[in-house]
């Protein structure tokens, strides 16, 4: 079984390929997400604590969180489901996937560092890689470098150089995403405008639905009396007659 252990604590990735089954055992009968304390790999592995993420079968049938099977099954997928791409808007597709339990037909495990041991292992814990992309929205950003809602988000945007592919002599430049759900001292401001907006708009149709009760209780009076009138003259005539 080859192990693809993450470590997101530096950035580094290792494909680990161990033959012995007595060694991988541990894995059997655990689901995706579960946490493995892994001793038993080896004395470097000490200490070390891995969460499952997911594994391909020997056939290449990738493992299905939520299908609490060990074996390989048909479900009919569909947009937003895992393990599917649509190729067409409102398309379904009866696809397999492996179920999300281990067992001895996996062939490759994809496994993250929750904790790591004592003994550091090349390619996986000696090295920090620089993070390439960071957050985009300011919630993440804030979380990411662990600030405060008074720290200005906009001066801790990870920034990736960019070198011309056209010209070789050209001077590198940097870049960087744009900031999502940033909320500014301009968007407070539109904001109270355009609530400002709609209180008035809503003030006005107050004071134009009072006009309107008012025009029609005007005419249906008018038309009350006129009614009246016209009853009264109706019965001096029958009364004259």
């Amino acid at each position: 079984m080859k192990l693809n252990i993450a470590n997101p604590a530096t950035g580094e990735q290792k494909l680990v390929d161990i033959d012995d089954e007595r060694r991988y055992r541990i894995f059997y009968d655990k689901k995706i997400a579960n946490e493995v304390d892994v001793t038993s790999l080896g004395d470097e592995w000490c200490g070390y604590i891995l969460r499952i993420t997911g594994g391909n079968d020997k056939q290449g049938f990738p493992m299905k969180q939520g299908v609490l099977l060990p074996h390989r099954v048909r479900l009919l997928l569909a947009d937003g489901h895992s393990c599917y791409r649509i190729r067409r808007t409102g398309e379904r597709k009866r696809k397999s996937v492996r179920g999300c339990i281990v067992g001895p037909d996996i062939a490759v495990l994809s496994l993250v560092v929750v904790k790591q041991g004592d003994n550091p292992i090349p390619g996986l814990t000696e090295n920090i890689l620089p993070k390439r992309l960071g957050p985009k929205r300011a919630t993440k950003i804030r979380r990411f470098f662990n600030l405060t809602k008074k720290d200005d988000v906009r001066k801790f945007v990870v920034r990736r150089e960019v070198k011309s592919a056209k010209k070789a002599d050209a001077k590198p430049y940097t870049k960087a995403p744009k900031i999502q759900r940033l909320v500014t001292p301009e968007r407070l401001q539109r904001r109270r405008h355009l609530r400002a907006l709609q209180r008035r708009r809503f003030d006005r149709q107050k004071e134009q639905k009072a006009e309107y009760d008012a025009l029609i209780s005007k005419r249906v009076s008018e038309k009350k009396a006129k009614a009246a009138a016209s009853k009264e003259a109706h019965k001096k005539a029958t009364v004259k007659a």
